[in-house]
């Protein structure tokens, strides 16, 4: 019976999110967009909700919501630094770059927070994760400024696996 009512949990957990991604990328509130968001919600849940809900419901406390949006400034913040400073060497083809792979040492345990933490990397400009291999990442820097593996660690992913050690406890 508890796993009948987990599966339940989970089922309206991935329903819940994938209405609130309709509703935010529609970005109209009108009766029938939010009734087809509903209906459409519900039938992608019942085929996605196993393997969208590995971390599962119970996990969404107040703390980890609020790591989330957290996060989520960290990585914007990092976004506009990262596109400004690509930016400015594209403008300026002068600038040194001095490309090349670095080697760190993640903290993270879980699979899906270091898949997070190479995603977030890649999806700043300049930097590109190129393998995962147990806890060491290797990365593509576009200006490589040291070699030191803490530092390149320092730079490129402190900030998010800082936070991302909070929300994956």
């Amino acid at each position: 019976m508890s796993h009948k009512i987990v599966s339940i949990g989970n089922f309206v957990y991935t329903w819940v999110i994938i209405f609130i991604l309709w509703l935010a990328f529609t970005t109209t509130i009108e009766l029938s967009e939010v009734l087809v968001g509903l209906a459409s919600s519900f039938v992608i849940s019942i085929f996605t909700y196993k393997m969208f809900s590995r971390v599962g419901y119970r996990s969404a406390s107040p703390m980890v919501l609020f790591y989330l949006l957290k996060y989520l400034g960290v990585f914007l913040l990092a976004l506009i630094r990262s596109n400004l400073n690509v930016a400015r060497i594209v403008l300026s083809p002068k600038l040194p770059i001095n490309p090349g792979i670095v080697e760190f040492e993640s903290r993270l345990q879980s699979d899906f927070a270091k898949m997070i933490l190479a995603n977030s990397i890649t999806l700043t400009p300049g930097t590109l994760s190129v393998d995962v291999v147990e806890n060491r990442f290797y990365i593509h820097w576009l200006t490589v400024t040291t070699s030191d593996h803490e530092e390149a660690y320092n730079e490129i992913a402190k900030d998010f696996e800082d936070i991302l050690i909070k929300i994956f406890k």
